[in-house]
């Protein structure tokens, strides 16, 4: 027997030794000492063989974008969503497509393979959605692009909110987006998330909600969020967004959203490198992080997965497409430096982001052949590290490949 790729010796997350033999874009076997033959061979003996990384939060509309119209001085959420809102005005559907392209090849580069990228489609010209779609289009095949409709300005604050999500879903947009925190009282947002849940079970469709994105402990609109998605029927199928404003909350009041939010099954998407950014900008000193209580979440059953949300855009100047990058940033902040608890923080880049998103990927016999080889041995180091991605694999095909650097000891 011949399969198209045969990946030889590598390491896999759990520490397990085996090969990975690819056939028609499918893994065909994950066992040790294959010895068919293949059409082209790879050693990674010794190397780290993992899914690929998944970006569950992203803005690809606005990436790369850093410093348009200017740059934002306070460092606030509030002046990135009033510098994006003047930049929308002015930039064209082109600009949108070739930073988002430049994005991706940066990201695939890095070994991700799936990005969910929230849409603004309060852009009256319609521009943001009508690009990111024909990103999605060129891209199949190499990264699967899935996009949020979201209303930047508010479900009800931005004149036609609803309207424009309900014409992005119709032009082919994958998930119901939402921000309540961001409509104008507490009320409309109750409502916001409403209307969000409710058009995504009459459509089939997934929601995931920038929600509760706030210092203020009294934003709770996960708590109507999960309780919609039970009335909804929609468990399994909506992820909360950010969540930050968990982090200012009563511990008690806690106590009791928890439960809620895992029976709903509601996953939890953090961001750990714009959380600890833009969250306690008002505060004095001690500073709050901002994250949401990832180690609680996880503790009380609730699938959680990191995201990158910006790169070089008007909400952050740097960002790398590098998921390890959030994943060693998330590590640090949420306080997970138990072997275990580190562990799992590869699992929130890689397999946590694939089951929020319903992807097929994993190492497993008969799943999409999506994988990425790294220069680490192990997942710990590989966050330790942030290694070179020797070779990513999408869907059986090479895609990117990179050589191990080699650098000389100093001499003492």
């Amino acid at each position: 027997m011949s399969f198209d790729l045969i990946i030889r010796g590598g390491t896999l997350p759990d520490g397990r030794q085996a090969d990975i033999a690819i056939q028609a874009g499918r893994i065909a076997a994950v066992e040790p000492g294959i010895t068919a033959e293949a059409a082209e061979v790879i050693e990674a003996t010794g190397k780290l063989v993992s899914p690929p990384f998944i970006d569950a939060h992203f803005h690809m509309d606005s990436t790369l974008s850093y410093g348009r119209p200017r740059v934002n001085a306070s460092g606030t959420l509030l002046e990135g969503i009033a510098l994006w809102g003047e930049l929308k005005r002015i930039q064209s559907r082109e600009d949108i497509v070739a930073r988002a392209l430049d994005y991706c090849r940066q990201a695939v580069a890095k070994g991700v393979l799936a990005i969910r990228s929230h849409v603004d489609v309060t852009d009256p010209a319609f521009h943001t959605v009508e690009a990111l779609l024909e990103v999605r289009d060129h891209l199949r095949g190499v990264l699967d692009l899935q996009l949020v409709a979201f209303p930047q300005d508010g479900w009800f604050r931005a004149p036609e909110g609803e309207r424009q999500v309900i014409r992005a879903l119709d032009a082919g947009v994958d998930v119901v987006g939402g921000i309540p925190h961001f409509e104008r009282t507490m009320a409309d947002g109750t409502a916001a998330v409403r209307a969000a849940c409710r058009l995504a079970a009459e459509r089939g469709l997934r929601v995931d909600l920038h929600c509760d994105e706030s210092d203020d402990p009294l934003s709770r609109h996960i708590e109507t969020l999960a309780a919609e998605t039970i009335a909804c029927g929609l468990q399994g199928r909506v992820a909360g967004s950010h969540l930050t404003s968990m982090h200012s909350m009563d511990n008690y009041y806690v106590s009791k959203l928890l439960p809620l939010i895992a029976e709903a099954g509601v996953a939890a998407i953090p961001n750990p490198l714009i959380n600890i950014t833009l969250q306690g900008r008002s505060d004095s000193y001690p500073k709050r992080r901002g994250m949401t209580r990832v180690p609680e979440l996880l503790a009380a059953g609730v699938t959680v997965a990191f995201g990158q949300d910006c790169t070089k855009d008007p909400w952050y100047p740097l960002g790398s497409g590098d998921m390890l990058d959030v994943a060693h940033m998330g590590l640090h902040v949420a306080l997970m430096t138990a072997p275990q608890q580190m562990r799992q923080c590869f699992d929130l880049v890689t397999t946590a982001p694939a089951q929020v998103l319903g992807l097929e990927f994993g190492l497993e016999k008969g799943r999409r052949a999506s994988l990425v080889v790294l220069d680490a041995p192990d997942p710990v180091e590989a966050i330790r590290l942030r290694p070179a991605r020797l070779v990513v694999v999408s869907d059986g095909r090479v895609v990117s490949r990179c050589e191990p650097a080699h650098i000389s000891p100093p001499v003492f």
